[in-house]
């Protein structure tokens, strides 16, 4: 081994450590995994310093169910989510994501819930009704696959807003703005991008003939996130 590759192995090894010490500083869930803990870290730190992302964290109860909706117009949403709460959230994933080579073992270590649509998507709705019984986060993209603004109106799958109003779990509705890789799974979390988060009030639904209110509150959020003054910036 030369001296230059020994200093460049010190160097390398000394970059390592500080990123990794760096991440866990930065890490704000506790995921009861010291490695879950650097990744959620890494994480924060790639969303706001590689996509810009300066939205505070989400105002969630610290226990407790809750339930959180977002518009999905890429593969980065789920790490901008994750990036704003200080939660451990269960996503509702299709399962073609879920089931990708190499990373089926994230996916269920973070406790993702597969969906599959081609076939019974009722026992992931089954799964998440659990977790939320347990006083668990769950998260849901309720336009289902990728919904891009041009293709607005876009009608809401009722899956969240049920399991909302079994387990009368309040909603937190989150609009996603800024994303330059609209459209992709894995492209869309390398474009760089400018996004912003923005978080509203609570919805309830309590009852079975709320689900329908419920549902074009969200939507209309996501269509035209202007129409409300009570947004939290």
């Amino acid at each position: 081994m030369t001296l230059i590759t020994g200093l460049l192995l010190i160097c390398l090894g000394l970059a390592g450590w500080l990123i990794l010490r760096a991440a866990y500083s930065a890490h704000q869930t506790d995921w009861k995994n010291p490695f879950l803990n650097i990744l959620d870290g890494l994480n924060r730190l790639f969303c706001r310093y590689y996509h810009h992302l300066h939205a505070p964290v989400l105002a969630l109860p610290s226990q407790g169910a809750v339930l959180i909706v977002a518009n999905h117009v890429s593969g980065l949403d789920p790490l901008l989510l994750y990036a704003v709460t200080n939660r451990p959230l269960r996503f509702l994933i299709d399962a073609h994501q879920y089931h990708r080579v190499g990373l089926t073992w994230l996916f269920r270590a973070i406790g993702g819930i597969p969906v599959d649509y081609s076939g019974r998507p009722e026992k992931a709705l089954k799964v998440a009704l659990q977790a939320l019984e347990a006083g668990e986060a769950v998260a849901i993209f309720p336009q289902g696959g990728f919904v891009l603004p041009t293709q607005f109106p876009s009608k809401l799958k009722r899956g969240a807003f049920w399991l909302a109003q079994h387990t009368k779990t309040p909603i937190y509705p989150v609009h996603i703005t800024g994303v330059k890789g609209m459209g992709y799974a894995v492209r869309g979390v390398f474009i760089r991008s400018r996004v912003q988060l923005t978080a509203y009030p609570p919805v309830y639904c309590t009852s079975e003939e709320e689900i329908t209110t419920c549902a074009t509150t969200v939507q209309a959020l996501f269509e035209n996130p202007a129409i409300t003054a009570q947004k939290v910036e």
